[in-house]
């Protein structure tokens, strides 16, 4: 496998501090050994390996969980009770992209910088081939920017039911919401397409093969990268707040007012457990993604392209910084797989549909034991 950690490239030496660790944020896989390359005091020298450590060791477990949860989620939404709910539809794609994105993001991270961390021989060069390269990182892009207007599409919804209730009849169906699925599909598809084109296989300066953006083409994609960064989080973070403020104001007015004071019906309580849902998400979705978007901005405005501040390597030390950004990469993907815990806090019914999924896969096996058991007993018969 090859070492990027000891490396040493003349490229290093040229570019910015801030430069190379939005290179690390936007998935350049080679950017890694120029940031640890110069460690000069071991209070930073702690931070770094504390920030790898944790990520290391951590990031499997939401890898495992994340998986596992969101197969769950996937089977409780799509369950005969809750499938013909327009809400439904949101969480049950929220739980596909979740999917990819641990699969094709967080796990193909992890490989490069965690196992690698722990494991240094280990060989990953499969990872590293034209086709594969930019087929993972097509999907983990698609995957990602679904996740993040998945979310907002829900929150749009859950807003219309809540302060517009006449139109929601017309407006939230399920045939309304699988074309707003697909199309938040096409068009993340199309947005992304940017990123296969300008990847590939290429050679650093040691001679070491990588999966990163074409050198000559760097000003293009850093546009087409912090485009991309925007759209999945500034934007639906300052989206997903404006709205909820407002949802959270009417549900306060409702509760003043005396026409609160109705039956409640079982769908009506489905669709208040959904906004409480709705709420858990969004509070966890703005948590895990400030620690991240903070540092992405600062490294953002410090970059070589925006201003012609030099940060060197003499005034910052790079180890500290490499090491909190394993630390908030950690936290942030905690996205992908907190969302089945969330459903299980707030949701009555989707405990109740977790507890039938599992009572009809036990009645299941003992029919199917039982039925087994039968035949081979009619089999003794005739012998």
């Amino acid at each position: 496998m090859i070492d990027m950690n000891n490396m040493s490239s003349p490229r290093c030496q040229r570019d910015s501090l801030y430069n190379r660790l939005f290179n690390i944020l936007s998935n350049n896989t080679n950017a890694s050994s120029c940031l640890t390359l110069y460690s000069t005091s071991t209070e930073y020298r702690d931070v770094y390996h504390a920030g790898r450590y944790f990520y290391a060791y951590f990031t499997p477990i939401i890898i495992v969980v994340g998986i596992l949860g969101n197969t769950l989620s996937l089977n409780v939404f799509l369950s005969r009770n809750l499938r013909s709910l327009s809400s439904s539809t949101y969480l049950a794609a929220l739980s596909v992209s979740d999917l990819f994105s641990i699969t094709f993001y967080v796990t193909v991270e992890w490989l490069r910088r965690g196992l690698t961390f722990l494991f240094p021989g280990t060989n990953l060069r499969f990872l590293d081939v034209n086709g594969m390269c930019e087929f993972q990182l097509y999907i983990s892009y698609v995957s990602r920017f679904m996740s993040s207007w998945l979310l907002v599409a829900f929150t749009v919804e859950r807003y219309i039911g809540i302060c517009f209730p006449l139109l929601r009849r017309n407006l939230c169906t399920t045939t309304s919401t699988r074309k707003i699925v697909s199309g938040i599909f096409l068009f993340s598809a199309i947005v992304v397409i940017y990123k296969p084109i300008l990847s590939g296989i290429y050679k650093s300066d040691a001679g070491n093969l990588y999966c990163t953006g074409s050198p000559k083409h760097g000003f293009v994609s850093f546009v087409f990268d912090s485009i991309f960064a925007l759209l999945i989080s500034f934007v639906p973070f300052v989206i997903i707040i404006v709205i909820n403020i407002l949802i959270m104001r009417k549900l306060l007015r409702q509760k003043r007012s005396k026409n609160c004071k109705r039956v409640m019906t079982e769908e009506s309580t489905i669709r208040l457990e959904f906004t409480i849902i709705l709420l858990a998400l969004s509070i966890c979705f703005i948590i895990f993604n400030i620690p991240y978007l903070v540092l992405w901005c600062r490294n953002f405005l410090t970059s070589k392209y925006v201003t012609t501040l030099n940060a060197s390597t003499s005034d910052v030390n790079l180890s500290y910084w490499q090491g909190l950004l394993y630390f908030v990469r950690t936290i942030f993907y905690i996205n992908y797989c907190i969302n089945f815990f969330l459903y299980l806090i707030t949701g009555a019914y989707f405990r109740r549909e977790v507890r039938v999924l599992f009572s009809y896969k036990t009645l299941r096996r003992s029919i199917d034991r039982n039925v087994k058991d039968d035949a081979a007993y009619v089999c003794l018969k005739l012998i």
